[in-house]
């Protein structure tokens, strides 16, 4: 290798270790984009869902990311494996929440969400199945 070179990818398994906070991880980032999004949209849903559909979906996207970030730091990968997979969860009630709100119509358009949620499932899933392996 000269200098100048690329270095090789070594695969997800070395840039997991070489992460040094939760904040780095591109799956927190994305599940934190998905967290401010919602907020934004719901501040416009009915008043009379305060404590009802707004409440729900904030609190699951809030756990996506949160769980990530827990997941982080745990030492095992059962562990670690177990917080991913809650926020897993937690990312399918947040779909099933914007197919609801879009069919109560309080939301005309989640594409950009969804498209989102479909990002972060699939990293999920990879950084899963990394850790099982």
């Amino acid at each position: 290798m000269k200098v100048g070179d690329r270095i090789p990818d070594t695969g997800h398994r070395e840039r997991q270790r070489r992460l040094k906070n939760f904040w780095d991880m591109d799956v927190w980032k994305k599940s934190h984009q998905l967290a401010l999004r919602v907020y934004r949209i719901t501040r416009g849903f009915p008043s009379q869902e305060k404590f009802g559909l707004t409440s729900q979906i904030r609190r699951a996207v809030i756990s996506i990311a949160a769980n990530i970030a827990e997941g982080f730091r745990k030492r095992s990968k059962r562990d670690k494996v177990n917080y991913y997979n809650i926020a897993h969860g937690s990312l399918e009630e947040v779909r099933y929440y914007l197919l609801l709100a879009k069919d109560l119509s309080y939301l005309s358009d989640i594409k950009e969400e969804w498209e989102l949620a479909e990002d972060i499932s699939k990293m999920l899933m990879a950084l899963r199945k990394s850790l099982s392996s």
